[in-house]
């Protein structure tokens, strides 16, 4: 009689020690991940699902003071904001606002920064009474510059410049962009400073020691040496600069509230207006997406800038 045979096995597949090795990197990747979900839950939940609901908003006509006038229009709100002389003169504010503030804070901030990064008694005392501007809450940096210094009888600009024939000049309702872009600027310098001094504080002795062995002065050792070093730390100012400036709210809605009319609203006030004053939900839902998305493609843009100069750099010193 013959034996039984068994039957055969199958074949179990043994994985290869780089298929090992790969989950185990990828288990270790959400590992260290797994702490950062709850903020990035977080961050989708307060950002993204109300942009999301802002741009189905968007695209209905809906006004507060009509609660049956709910009705889908497509791309009409869209074509009504490119139409609103209102809007196109609150976008021109926003620039010429955010671009004078930033240019002039800039230029300050890097003055401030080469007096401070010299040696010289009580320099922390000078550098810590510099940045207070900075750390003083928007809305009171407004009712400052308002009621102290641009007030009309008693103000100190119109004191200071009383002996040139200003004496009671209305800054805040003759001069309305002036008197805000003053206010952002005074706010603005110590943060582009502080940025202009770490690169200045980051720059090699040595380097500047060899321009003035080769005969550079101390302005051709500025311009052709500190200033391509500052460069990534301008853009990097500029960039956040503006992106914050672009935003500001506090300071026109405390100093001119957008006034006289609308000669001073910029893009965030002038949907307010159109939000909570005139209560028109679709069309200042259109005007937000389309102020986001602006801000998304110009700060893009200024990334890759910024991006491409710190990769020029660290090839450079490689």
């Amino acid at each position: 009689m013959s034996a039984a045979t068994a039957p055969p096995r199958e074949a179990t597949a043994t994985p290869s020690p780089s298929t090992t090795a790969r989950g185990r990197a990828r288990a270790s990747g959400w590992a260290r991940r797994a702490p950062l979900l709850p903020a990035l839950v977080f961050m989708l939940v307060v950002t993204q699902l109300p942009f999301l609901a802002t741009v189905v908003y968007s695209f209905r006509s809906w006004n507060l003071l009509r609660p049956d006038s709910q009705a889908w229009v497509g791309v009409a709100n869209y074509a009504a904001v490119f139409t609103d002389r209102q809007f196109l003169g609150a976008a021109a504010n926003t620039i010429l606002i955010t671009a004078s503030c930033v240019v002039v804070a800039m230029l300050l901030g890097i003055g401030l920064a080469l007096l401070l990064d010299r040696r010289f008694p009580g320099r922390g005392v000078v550098r810590t009474l510099v940045i207070t501007p900075f750390l003083i809450l928007p809305v009171a940096t407004a009712l400052l510059w308002k009621h102290i210094m641009f007030e009309p009888v008693f103000g100190l600009v119109n004191f200071v410049l009383s002996p040139f024939g200003v004496e009671t000049f209305d800054w805040v309702s003759q001069a309305p962009v002036l008197s805000v872009v003053v206010a952002l600027v005074w706010q603005w310098t110590p943060f582009m400073m502080l940025l202009v001094l770490a690169g200045l504080q980051s720059q090699g002795g040595d380097v500047l020691e060899a321009g003035q062995v080769d005969g550079a002065g101390s302005w051709q050792s500025f311009v052709w040496i500190t200033l391509p070093h500052l460069r990534r730390y301008i853009e990097l100012g500029v960039l956040l600069g503006s992106v914050y400036v672009v935003n500001t709210f506090d300071t026109i809605y405390m100093m001119t509230q957008g006034g006289p009319g609308t000669a001073s609203a910029n893009l965030p006030f002038y949907i307010y207006q159109r939000t909570f004053l005139g209560f028109d939900i679709g069309q200042s839902a259109a005007m937000g997406v389309v102020v986001v998305v602006g801000t998304i493609i110009v700060a893009t843009l200024a990334l890759r800038l910024i991006f491409r100069t710190f990769m020029n750099a660290q090839e450079a010193r490689s």
